[in-house]
Protein backbone atom coordinates (compact mmCIF):
# COMPACT_ATOMS: atom_id res chain seq x y z
CA UNK A 1 0.00 0.00 0.00
CA UNK A 2 1.36 3.41 -0.99
CA UNK A 3 1.62 5.94 1.81
CA UNK A 4 -0.43 9.11 1.17
CA UNK A 5 1.39 12.44 1.24
CA UNK A 6 -0.78 13.54 4.16
CA UNK A 7 -3.35 12.08 6.53
CA UNK A 8 -5.59 13.24 9.35
CA UNK A 9 -4.51 12.61 12.93
CA UNK A 10 -6.50 12.84 16.15
CA UNK A 11 -4.15 13.40 19.10
CA UNK A 12 -4.79 11.92 22.56
CA UNK A 13 -5.82 15.38 23.80
CA UNK A 14 -8.55 15.53 21.15
CA UNK A 15 -6.90 17.95 18.73
CA UNK A 16 -7.01 17.10 15.04
CA UNK A 17 -4.53 18.11 12.37
CA UNK A 18 -3.22 17.05 8.96
CA UNK A 19 0.13 15.24 9.19
CA UNK A 20 2.40 15.56 6.13
CA UNK A 21 4.17 12.34 5.22
CA UNK A 22 6.27 13.43 2.26
CA UNK A 23 9.71 14.95 1.94
CA UNK A 24 9.55 18.76 1.90
CA UNK A 25 11.54 19.79 -1.17
CA UNK A 26 11.17 23.02 -3.14
CA UNK A 27 8.10 24.02 -1.08
CA UNK A 28 6.24 20.81 -1.92
CA UNK A 29 5.71 17.49 -0.14
CA UNK A 30 6.87 14.65 -2.38
CA UNK A 31 7.29 10.90 -2.11
CA UNK A 32 10.77 9.51 -1.74
CA UNK A 33 12.19 8.15 -4.98
CA UNK A 34 12.60 4.61 -3.62
CA UNK A 35 9.26 4.78 -1.79
CA UNK A 36 10.69 3.63 1.54
CA UNK A 37 9.00 4.75 4.76
CA UNK A 38 9.68 5.26 8.49
CA UNK A 39 7.29 4.46 11.33
CA UNK A 40 6.98 6.84 14.27
CA UNK A 41 6.55 4.85 17.48
CA UNK A 42 4.60 6.18 20.47
CA UNK A 43 7.04 5.96 23.42
CA UNK A 44 4.20 5.66 25.95
CA UNK A 45 2.50 2.70 24.31
CA UNK A 46 5.08 1.26 21.84
CA UNK A 47 2.38 1.53 19.15
CA UNK A 48 2.79 3.20 15.75
CA UNK A 49 1.79 6.88 15.70
CA UNK A 50 2.15 7.25 11.95
CA UNK A 51 4.50 6.86 9.01
CA UNK A 52 6.46 9.17 6.71
CA UNK A 53 8.61 8.76 3.63
CA UNK A 54 12.32 8.10 4.17
CA UNK A 55 14.87 10.00 2.12
CA UNK A 56 17.88 8.28 0.65
CA UNK A 57 20.92 9.58 -1.25
CA UNK A 58 19.02 10.32 -4.44
CA UNK A 59 16.42 12.36 -2.54
CA UNK A 60 19.19 14.32 -0.81
CA UNK A 61 20.63 15.11 -4.22
CA UNK A 62 17.28 16.47 -5.43
CA UNK A 63 16.94 18.64 -2.32
CA UNK A 64 20.50 19.99 -2.60
CA UNK A 65 19.95 20.93 -6.26
CA UNK A 66 16.74 22.75 -5.31
CA UNK A 67 18.60 24.60 -2.57
CA UNK A 68 21.47 25.59 -4.87
CA UNK A 69 19.03 27.03 -7.37
CA UNK A 70 17.20 28.95 -4.64
CA UNK A 71 20.44 30.37 -3.24
CA UNK A 72 21.08 32.38 -6.42
CA UNK A 73 18.19 34.70 -5.62
CA UNK A 74 17.88 34.21 -1.84
CA UNK A 75 21.36 35.60 -1.19
CA UNK A 76 20.23 38.88 -2.76
CA UNK A 77 17.23 39.24 -0.46
CA UNK A 78 17.76 42.07 2.01
CA UNK A 79 18.35 41.37 5.67
CA UNK A 80 15.18 43.27 6.49
CA UNK A 81 13.13 40.91 4.31
CA UNK A 82 14.77 37.84 5.82
CA UNK A 83 14.07 39.16 9.30
CA UNK A 84 10.41 39.76 8.44
CA UNK A 85 10.03 36.17 7.24
CA UNK A 86 11.66 34.75 10.37
CA UNK A 87 9.34 36.84 12.54
CA UNK A 88 6.37 35.48 10.59
CA UNK A 89 7.48 31.94 11.41
CA UNK A 90 7.58 32.91 15.10
CA UNK A 91 4.08 34.40 14.76
CA UNK A 92 2.70 31.06 13.56
CA UNK A 93 4.44 29.20 16.38
CA UNK A 94 2.77 31.56 18.84
CA UNK A 95 -0.68 31.05 17.32
CA UNK A 96 -0.30 27.25 17.17
CA UNK A 97 1.72 26.79 20.37
CA UNK A 98 -0.71 24.30 21.91
CA UNK A 99 -1.14 22.16 18.79
CA UNK A 100 2.54 22.08 17.87
CA UNK A 101 3.38 21.30 21.50
CA UNK A 102 0.97 18.36 21.39
CA UNK A 103 2.51 17.03 18.17
CA UNK A 104 6.01 17.35 19.65
CA UNK A 105 4.95 15.52 22.82
CA UNK A 106 3.19 12.76 20.89
CA UNK A 107 6.15 12.24 18.58
CA UNK A 108 8.97 12.34 21.15
CA UNK A 109 7.49 11.26 24.49
CA UNK A 110 8.05 14.64 26.13
CA UNK A 111 5.45 15.51 28.73
CA UNK A 112 3.41 18.22 27.06
CA UNK A 113 2.57 20.61 29.91
CA UNK A 114 5.91 20.31 31.73
CA UNK A 115 8.20 20.10 28.72
CA UNK A 116 7.06 20.18 25.09
CA UNK A 117 5.23 23.53 25.09
CA UNK A 118 8.35 25.19 26.49
CA UNK A 119 10.29 23.88 23.50
CA UNK A 120 7.82 25.80 21.33
CA UNK A 121 8.59 28.92 23.37
CA UNK A 122 12.28 28.26 22.68
CA UNK A 123 11.54 28.14 18.94
CA UNK A 124 9.68 31.45 19.13
CA UNK A 125 12.53 33.12 21.02
CA UNK A 126 15.13 31.76 18.63
CA UNK A 127 13.39 32.86 15.44
CA UNK A 128 12.71 36.31 16.88
CA UNK A 129 16.29 36.72 18.12
CA UNK A 130 17.89 35.87 14.78
CA UNK A 131 15.24 37.85 12.91
CA UNK A 132 16.72 40.84 14.71
CA UNK A 133 20.21 39.93 13.49
CA UNK A 134 19.25 39.43 9.84
CA UNK A 135 19.88 43.09 8.88
CA UNK A 136 22.98 43.48 11.05
CA UNK A 137 25.45 41.13 9.37
CA UNK A 138 28.27 43.60 8.83
CA UNK A 139 31.96 43.76 8.07
CA UNK A 140 34.77 46.21 8.88
CA UNK A 141 36.82 48.89 7.14
CA UNK A 142 40.58 48.45 7.58
CA UNK A 143 42.86 51.33 6.55
CA UNK A 144 46.46 51.39 7.74
CA UNK A 145 47.83 53.14 4.64
CA UNK A 146 46.36 56.36 3.13
CA UNK A 147 46.90 54.87 -0.32
CA UNK A 148 45.17 51.58 0.40
CA UNK A 149 41.71 50.75 1.68
CA UNK A 150 40.43 47.32 2.61
CA UNK A 151 37.08 46.19 3.85
CA UNK A 152 35.45 42.92 4.79
CA UNK A 153 32.01 41.61 4.05
CA UNK A 154 30.39 38.57 5.68
CA UNK A 155 28.81 36.28 3.13
CA UNK A 156 26.59 33.22 3.62
CA UNK A 157 28.17 29.84 2.92
CA UNK A 158 25.43 28.80 0.52
CA UNK A 159 23.79 25.40 1.01
CA UNK A 160 23.85 24.32 4.64
CA UNK A 161 23.15 20.71 5.54
CA UNK A 162 21.73 20.33 9.02
CA UNK A 163 21.15 17.13 11.00
CA UNK A 164 19.12 17.30 14.19
CA UNK A 165 18.63 14.83 17.07
CA UNK A 166 15.51 13.22 18.51
CA UNK A 167 15.71 14.70 22.01
CA UNK A 168 14.74 18.26 20.96
CA UNK A 169 13.40 17.94 17.40
CA UNK A 170 11.87 21.41 17.05
CA UNK A 171 14.16 23.38 19.37
CA UNK A 172 17.33 22.04 17.76
CA UNK A 173 15.88 22.73 14.32
CA UNK A 174 15.18 26.34 15.35
CA UNK A 175 18.73 26.71 16.71
CA UNK A 176 20.05 25.78 13.26
CA UNK A 177 17.47 27.11 10.82
CA UNK A 178 17.10 30.59 12.28
CA UNK A 179 20.77 31.72 12.17
CA UNK A 180 21.44 30.01 8.84
CA UNK A 181 18.49 31.74 7.18
CA UNK A 182 19.16 35.08 8.88
CA UNK A 183 22.68 35.04 7.43
CA UNK A 184 21.37 34.39 3.92
CA UNK A 185 21.99 30.65 3.56
CA UNK A 186 19.62 28.02 2.22
CA UNK A 187 19.06 24.77 4.10
CA UNK A 188 18.58 21.04 3.63
CA UNK A 189 17.70 19.65 7.06
CA UNK A 190 17.40 15.99 8.03
CA UNK A 191 15.24 15.03 10.99
CA UNK A 192 15.88 12.05 13.21
CA UNK A 193 14.24 8.86 12.01
CA UNK A 194 12.90 8.42 15.55
CA UNK A 195 11.01 11.75 15.69
CA UNK A 196 10.02 12.74 12.12
CA UNK A 197 6.47 14.03 12.61
CA UNK A 198 6.61 17.45 14.25
CA UNK A 199 9.13 19.07 11.93
CA UNK A 200 7.34 17.87 8.80
CA UNK A 201 4.22 19.59 10.15
CA UNK A 202 6.24 22.75 10.79
CA UNK A 203 7.83 22.58 7.30
CA UNK A 204 4.69 23.88 5.62
CA UNK A 205 4.87 27.03 7.76
CA UNK A 206 7.88 28.22 5.77
CA UNK A 207 5.90 28.07 2.55
CA UNK A 208 2.80 29.63 4.11
CA UNK A 209 4.67 32.69 5.42
CA UNK A 210 6.39 33.35 2.10
CA UNK A 211 9.82 31.67 2.01
CA UNK A 212 10.77 31.10 -1.64
CA UNK A 213 10.83 27.54 -2.96
CA UNK A 214 14.05 25.67 -2.20
CA UNK A 215 15.24 27.91 0.64
CA UNK A 216 14.11 25.44 3.33
CA UNK A 217 14.04 21.71 2.55
CA UNK A 218 13.23 19.17 5.25
CA UNK A 219 13.84 15.44 4.88
CA UNK A 220 13.06 12.53 7.16
CA UNK A 221 15.56 9.72 6.84
CA UNK A 222 18.11 7.46 8.45
CA UNK A 223 21.56 8.67 9.39
CA UNK A 224 23.40 5.85 7.62
CA UNK A 225 21.80 6.77 4.28
CA UNK A 226 20.35 10.30 4.14
CA UNK A 227 22.64 11.71 6.84
CA UNK A 228 25.77 10.29 5.26
CA UNK A 229 24.72 11.53 1.83
CA UNK A 230 24.09 15.04 3.16
CA UNK A 231 27.38 15.26 5.08
CA UNK A 232 29.45 14.08 2.10
CA UNK A 233 27.52 15.87 -0.69
CA UNK A 234 29.78 18.03 -2.84
CA UNK A 235 26.98 20.54 -3.31
CA UNK A 236 26.73 21.25 0.43
CA UNK A 237 28.96 24.05 1.72
CA UNK A 238 28.50 23.59 5.46
CA UNK A 239 27.21 20.85 7.74
CA UNK A 240 25.83 21.36 11.25
CA UNK A 241 25.09 18.38 13.47
CA UNK A 242 23.75 17.74 16.95
CA UNK A 243 23.93 14.19 18.28
CA UNK A 244 26.26 11.57 19.67
CA UNK A 245 30.03 11.95 19.63
CA UNK A 246 30.39 8.69 17.68
CA UNK A 247 28.16 10.01 14.89
CA UNK A 248 29.82 13.43 15.06
CA UNK A 249 33.13 11.81 14.19
CA UNK A 250 31.55 10.17 11.14
CA UNK A 251 30.01 13.49 10.08
CA UNK A 252 33.38 15.23 10.26
CA UNK A 253 35.02 12.48 8.22
CA UNK A 254 32.30 12.64 5.55
CA UNK A 255 32.54 16.44 5.40
CA UNK A 256 36.18 16.14 4.36
CA UNK A 257 34.99 15.19 0.87
CA UNK A 258 34.98 18.88 -0.05
CA UNK A 259 36.37 20.39 3.17
CA UNK A 260 32.97 21.85 4.03
CA UNK A 261 32.68 23.91 7.20
CA UNK A 262 31.54 21.86 10.19
CA UNK A 263 29.72 22.65 13.43
CA UNK A 264 29.31 19.75 15.84
CA UNK A 265 27.41 19.71 19.13
CA UNK A 266 27.97 16.25 20.56
CA UNK A 267 27.75 14.26 23.77
CA UNK A 268 28.41 15.24 27.35
CA UNK A 269 28.88 13.99 30.88
CA UNK A 270 28.55 17.28 32.71
CA UNK A 271 29.66 17.52 36.36
CA UNK A 272 27.76 19.41 39.06
CA UNK A 273 29.92 20.42 42.03
CA UNK A 274 28.46 21.19 45.45
CA UNK A 275 30.92 22.85 47.82
CA UNK A 276 30.53 22.76 51.61
CA UNK A 277 29.23 26.35 51.68
CA UNK A 278 26.53 25.79 49.03
CA UNK A 279 22.84 26.54 49.52
CA UNK A 280 21.79 22.88 49.75
CA UNK A 281 18.12 23.52 49.07
CA UNK A 282 18.91 25.31 45.81
CA UNK A 283 21.56 22.75 44.87
CA UNK A 284 19.01 19.95 45.31
CA UNK A 285 16.45 21.63 43.05
CA UNK A 286 18.88 22.54 40.29
CA UNK A 287 20.61 19.15 40.43
CA UNK A 288 17.28 17.39 39.92
CA UNK A 289 16.31 19.74 37.10
CA UNK A 290 19.70 19.19 35.46
CA UNK A 291 19.26 15.43 34.99
CA UNK A 292 15.60 14.46 35.33
CA UNK A 293 14.21 17.01 32.85
CA UNK A 294 13.37 15.58 29.42
CA UNK A 295 13.90 12.09 30.87
CA UNK A 296 17.63 12.80 31.16
CA UNK A 297 17.84 12.94 27.38
CA UNK A 298 19.86 16.15 27.33
CA UNK A 299 23.43 16.43 26.06
CA UNK A 300 24.27 18.94 28.82
CA UNK A 301 22.53 17.03 31.63
CA UNK A 302 24.49 17.25 34.88
CA UNK A 303 24.70 13.48 35.25
CA UNK A 304 27.72 13.51 37.60
CA UNK A 305 27.23 15.16 40.98
CA UNK A 306 30.21 15.70 43.29
CA UNK A 307 29.36 16.74 46.87
CA UNK A 308 31.74 17.86 49.59
CA UNK A 309 32.05 15.05 52.12
CA UNK A 310 30.79 17.24 54.99
CA UNK A 311 27.38 17.78 53.34
CA UNK A 312 27.17 14.61 51.24
CA UNK A 313 24.70 12.65 53.34
CA UNK A 314 22.46 15.67 53.89
CA UNK A 315 22.39 16.37 50.16
CA UNK A 316 21.68 12.77 49.12
CA UNK A 317 18.68 12.43 51.42
CA UNK A 318 17.23 15.79 50.41
CA UNK A 319 17.89 15.06 46.74
CA UNK A 320 16.22 11.65 46.87
CA UNK A 321 13.14 13.07 48.58
CA UNK A 322 12.89 15.94 46.10
CA UNK A 323 13.04 13.66 43.05
CA UNK A 324 10.34 11.41 44.53
CA UNK A 325 8.00 14.31 45.28
CA UNK A 326 8.64 16.70 42.39
CA UNK A 327 9.40 14.40 39.44
CA UNK A 328 6.36 12.12 39.02
CA UNK A 329 6.28 9.84 36.02
CA UNK A 330 3.54 9.48 33.42
CA UNK A 331 2.67 9.64 29.74
CA UNK A 332 3.10 12.80 27.71
CA UNK A 333 -0.49 14.00 28.06
CA UNK A 334 -0.65 13.53 31.83
CA UNK A 335 -0.62 17.16 33.00
CA UNK A 336 0.99 16.25 36.33
CA UNK A 337 3.77 14.12 34.88
CA UNK A 338 7.30 15.55 34.67
CA UNK A 339 9.28 12.46 33.64
CA UNK A 340 7.91 10.79 30.53
CA UNK A 341 9.03 7.69 28.63
CA UNK A 342 12.38 7.30 26.92
CA UNK A 343 12.14 8.09 23.24
CA UNK A 344 12.59 4.54 21.87
CA UNK A 345 13.06 0.92 22.82
CA UNK A 346 16.70 1.11 21.79
CA UNK A 347 17.30 4.02 24.15
CA UNK A 348 15.23 2.35 26.88
CA UNK A 349 17.26 -0.86 26.67
CA UNK A 350 20.56 1.03 26.56
CA UNK A 351 19.76 2.87 29.79
CA UNK A 352 18.67 -0.31 31.56
CA UNK A 353 21.94 -1.97 30.50
CA UNK A 354 23.92 0.90 32.04
CA UNK A 355 21.92 0.59 35.26
CA UNK A 356 22.90 -3.07 35.44
CA UNK A 357 26.52 -2.17 34.72
CA UNK A 358 26.43 0.29 37.63
CA UNK A 359 25.09 -2.34 39.99
CA UNK A 360 27.75 -4.82 38.87
CA UNK A 361 30.48 -2.20 39.33
CA UNK A 362 29.46 -1.85 42.97
CA UNK A 363 27.60 1.46 42.96
CA UNK A 364 24.69 1.75 45.39
CA UNK A 365 21.16 2.40 44.10
CA UNK A 366 19.31 4.77 46.46
CA UNK A 367 16.38 5.38 44.10
CA UNK A 368 14.92 3.67 41.06
CA UNK A 369 17.28 1.39 39.20
CA UNK A 370 14.63 -0.38 37.14
CA UNK A 371 11.93 -0.16 34.48
CA UNK A 372 8.59 1.28 35.59
CA UNK A 373 6.03 -1.53 35.33
CA UNK A 374 3.17 0.23 37.09
CA UNK A 375 -0.18 -0.13 35.29
CA UNK A 376 -0.33 1.35 31.78
CA UNK A 377 3.28 2.54 32.04
CA UNK A 378 4.44 -1.04 31.57
CA UNK A 379 3.54 -0.79 27.87
CA UNK A 380 5.87 2.12 27.26
CA UNK A 381 9.56 2.90 27.57
CA UNK A 382 9.43 4.19 31.14
CA UNK A 383 12.49 3.97 33.41
CA UNK A 384 12.28 5.13 37.01
CA UNK A 385 14.47 8.10 37.94
CA UNK A 386 17.66 6.51 39.25
CA UNK A 387 20.27 7.73 41.74
CA UNK A 388 23.60 5.95 42.30
CA UNK A 389 25.95 6.71 45.21
CA UNK A 390 29.27 5.25 46.37
CA UNK A 391 30.73 5.60 42.88
CA UNK A 392 34.38 5.53 41.87
CA UNK A 393 36.07 7.63 39.15
CA UNK A 394 36.86 4.54 37.07
CA UNK A 395 33.28 3.28 36.79
CA UNK A 396 31.65 3.25 33.36
CA UNK A 397 28.50 4.91 34.69
CA UNK A 398 30.72 7.82 35.79
CA UNK A 399 32.56 8.20 32.49
CA UNK A 400 30.14 7.21 29.73
CA UNK A 401 27.10 9.11 28.51
CA UNK A 402 23.92 7.22 29.52
CA UNK A 403 21.39 9.76 28.21
CA UNK A 404 18.64 8.87 30.62
CA UNK A 405 17.28 9.76 34.08
CA UNK A 406 20.33 8.26 35.79
CA UNK A 407 22.68 10.26 38.02
CA UNK A 408 25.81 9.32 39.94
CA UNK A 409 26.85 11.03 43.19
CA UNK A 410 30.42 11.05 44.51
CA UNK A 411 32.29 12.72 47.38
CA UNK A 412 35.26 15.09 47.40
CA UNK A 413 37.47 16.78 50.02
CA UNK A 414 39.15 19.70 48.26
CA UNK A 415 38.51 21.98 45.30
CA UNK A 416 41.64 20.64 43.61
CA UNK A 417 40.36 17.08 43.92
CA UNK A 418 36.92 17.84 42.48
CA UNK A 419 38.38 19.80 39.56
CA UNK A 420 40.35 16.68 38.69
CA UNK A 421 37.15 14.63 38.85
CA UNK A 422 35.26 17.18 36.75
CA UNK A 423 37.90 17.14 34.01
CA UNK A 424 38.33 13.37 34.15
CA UNK A 425 36.15 12.42 31.18
CA UNK A 426 36.55 12.82 27.43
CA UNK A 427 33.63 15.26 27.34
CA UNK A 428 33.54 19.01 27.94
CA UNK A 429 30.09 20.40 27.27
CA UNK A 430 28.79 21.91 30.51
CA UNK A 431 29.55 22.07 34.23
CA UNK A 432 27.84 23.50 37.33
CA UNK A 433 29.26 24.89 40.58
CA UNK A 434 27.26 25.58 43.74
CA UNK A 435 28.90 27.83 46.29
CA UNK A 436 28.43 31.10 48.15
CA UNK A 437 32.11 31.96 47.62
CA UNK A 438 32.16 33.99 44.40
CA UNK A 439 35.96 33.99 44.22
CA UNK A 440 36.06 30.21 44.45
CA UNK A 441 33.28 29.96 41.86
CA UNK A 442 35.12 32.02 39.26
CA UNK A 443 38.43 30.34 39.98
CA UNK A 444 36.92 26.88 39.56
CA UNK A 445 35.04 27.94 36.42
CA UNK A 446 38.30 28.94 34.77
CA UNK A 447 39.85 25.55 35.58
CA UNK A 448 37.00 23.38 34.34
CA UNK A 449 37.34 22.06 30.78
CA UNK A 450 33.89 22.87 29.40
CA UNK A 451 32.28 25.17 26.88
CA UNK A 452 29.75 26.38 29.45
CA UNK A 453 29.83 26.75 33.23
CA UNK A 454 26.78 27.49 35.36
CA UNK A 455 27.31 29.06 38.78
CA UNK A 456 24.45 28.25 41.17
CA UNK A 457 22.25 26.87 38.40
CA UNK A 458 22.23 23.95 35.97
CA UNK A 459 21.43 23.62 32.26
CA UNK A 460 20.78 27.33 31.97
CA UNK A 461 20.26 28.16 28.28
CA UNK A 462 19.54 31.47 26.59
CA UNK A 463 19.26 32.32 22.88
CA UNK A 464 21.48 35.37 23.47
CA UNK A 465 24.39 33.29 24.85
CA UNK A 466 26.67 30.87 22.96
CA UNK A 467 26.14 27.14 23.46
CA UNK A 468 28.73 24.46 22.71
CA UNK A 469 31.53 22.33 24.06
CA UNK A 470 35.19 21.36 23.97
CA UNK A 471 37.06 18.07 23.69
CA UNK A 472 34.74 15.33 22.37
CA UNK A 473 31.68 17.46 23.03
CA UNK A 474 31.99 19.31 19.77
CA UNK A 475 33.31 22.08 17.55
CA UNK A 476 31.83 25.56 17.13
CA UNK A 477 28.97 27.34 18.87
CA UNK A 478 25.25 27.81 18.49
CA UNK A 479 23.01 30.68 19.67
CA UNK A 480 23.93 34.29 20.25
CA UNK A 481 26.15 36.36 17.97
CA UNK A 482 28.67 33.51 18.06
CA UNK A 483 26.05 31.18 16.60
CA UNK A 484 25.32 33.60 13.77
CA UNK A 485 29.03 33.85 12.95
CA UNK A 486 29.08 30.10 12.29
CA UNK A 487 26.93 30.72 9.20
CA UNK A 488 28.99 33.44 7.51
CA UNK A 489 32.47 33.63 6.04
CA UNK A 490 34.54 36.78 5.78
CA UNK A 491 35.71 38.09 2.42
CA UNK A 492 38.48 40.73 2.27
CA UNK A 493 38.34 43.32 -0.52
CA UNK A 494 41.50 45.36 -1.23
CA UNK A 495 41.18 48.80 -2.88
CA UNK A 496 44.27 50.47 -4.35
CA UNK A 497 44.01 54.26 -3.80
CA UNK A 498 47.28 55.27 -5.36
CA UNK A 499 50.05 52.72 -4.74
CA UNK A 500 51.97 52.11 -7.96
CA UNK A 501 54.26 49.28 -8.88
Amino acid sequence: MTLPLEYEVTLPDGQKYIQPAGLFINNEFVKSIAGKTIDSINPSTSEINGSVYAAEAEDVDVAVKAARTAFKSWKRITGVERGDLLNKVADVFEKQRDLIGSIEAWDSGKTKEQNAVYDIDECISCFRYFAGWADKVQGKVIQNDPKKLAYTIHEPYGVCGQIIPWNYPLAMAAWKLAPALAAGNVVVLKTSEITPLSLLYVAKIFKEVGFPAGVVNILSGYGATAGKALASHLGVDKIAFTGSTATGKLIQQAAAANLKAVTLECGGKSPLIIRKDADIEQAVKWAAFGIMSNQGQICTSTSRIYVHEDVHDEFVEAYRSHVISDYPQGDMFNSKAVVGPQVSKIQHDKILSYIEIGKQEGAKVVLGGEKNTEGALAKGYFIKPTIFTEVKPTMRIVNEEIFGPVVVIGKFKTDEEVIEYANGTQYGLGAAIFTKDIVAAHSMASEIEAGMVWINSSNDSDVHIPFGGVKLSGVGRELGEYGLSMYTQAKAIHVNLGNKL
